[in-house]
């Protein structure tokens, strides 16, 4: 066992958890008072940020541990919850990659297509680095394209 305290938390105009529409959501990350700004040093020089939040609104209960079609959707198949991304996860952990748009203040960094609503604890930030991209093609079973459609627009 281990604890992990939120950085920060993010704030936005999404309330409510929704599966669509997350491409041009702007969002505020406000970092707790119990980080140093210098923390953030340096972070201006890069393009993308993966985020790392929790589905804090999960409930125990709600934990998927059978498969299941995603979004409930019978055309998909039946895939465990680590052969997706929903939130219902065993550790309720999130990872985004973003586009920085601001490190506006010593405790603040505006970015854009962060699908977490409203005071969602971040709970660590990194900085995209080509280097840790895959090199090779990455695959994917068609349906995931077809959910993931609408994720974005």
């Amino acid at each position: 066992m281990f604890t992990l305290q939120p950085i920060a938390t993010v704030k936005n105009d999404r309330l409510v958890v929704e599966d669509d529409q997350w491409g041009e959501v702007v969002s505020t990350i406000k970092f707790h008072p119990s980080i140093n700004p210098v923390a953030l040093e340096g972070i201006s020089s890069f393009s993308h940020l993966e985020i790392i939040f929790c589905f804090h609104l999960v409930e125990d209960r709600h934990v998927q541990w059978e498969a299941r079609h995603p979004r409930n959707n019978k055309e998909y198949p039946k895939v465990g919850i680590f052969a997706q991304r929903g939130k219902n996860r065993p550790n309720k952990l999130g990872v985004t990659t973003v586009k920085l748009l601001e490190h506006s203040s010593a405790d603040e960094l505006i970015v854009k297509g962060l699908d977490a609503i409203n005071g969602t604890p971040i709970i660590d930030i990194k900085p995209v680095m080509k280097e840790f991209l895959p090199f090779e093609n990455v695959t994917q079973p068609e349906w995931v394209s077809d959910l993931m459609g609408r994720y974005w627009k």
